[in-house]
C-alpha cells in the first residue's frame, strides 16, 4: 500500500526532526525542508499529499510559499496545513484566505496531536503497531 507523503517545511531543525520522527513512526513517508524556497523545490520533486508549513522562515515565509503552491494547479488538491506560533486571528484568517486547509498553533499541539489531526483531515485510520 502506498504511504501518504508528508512534507514538513520548518526552519527549526529540532522541531522538524520531531515531527518527521512522529510521522515516520505512524507509517507516513516524510521529507523535510528548512526554509521557504527549499520547501517549494521539495514540494515539486517529492509531490506530497500533505504539506505542514511553518510561517516564520528564512527566504520565503509560509504565506509566500502557500500563495505560490496554490497558484500552481498541480497543488490544488494538496492538503496544506499551517503549523506556526502565530495564533492571532488575522494570521489564521490570512492563512485560510490564501488556501490553507487548516491552521495549528504549535504551542497548543504536540506532534502526536498534529499526526492525529492530519489523520482526521485525510480520513486515515491510525496505524496499529504489531
Amino acid at each position: 500500500m502506498k504511504k501518504t507523503r508528508v512534507l514538513i517545511v520548518e526552519d527549526e531543525k529540532m522541531l522538524a526532526d520531531m515531527y518527521a520522527t512522529k510521522f515516520s513512526m505512524e507509517e507516513f513517508e516524510v521529507e523535510r525542508a528548512f526554509d521557504g524556497s527549499d520547501g517549494l523545490a521539495k514540494a515539486k520533486t517529492f509531490k506530497p499529499d500533505i504539506i505542514l508549513l511553518d510561517i516564520i522562515m528564512p527566504k520565503i515565509d509560509g504565506f509566500g510559499v502557500l500563495k505560490q503552491l496554490r497558484a500552481d494547479a498541480s497543488f490544488k488538491d494538496t492538503l496544506i496545513v499551517l503549523l506556526t506560533n502565530l495564533g492571532q486571528e488575522d494570521d489564521v484568517k490570512k492563512g485560510k484566505d490564501l488556501g490553507a486547509n487548516d491552521y495549528f498553533v504549535k504551542a497548543n499541539h504536540t506532534p502526536a496531536d498534529v499526526v492525529e489531526k492530519i489523520r482526521q483531515l485525510i480520513g486515515v485510520a491510525p496505524h496499529t503497531h504489531q
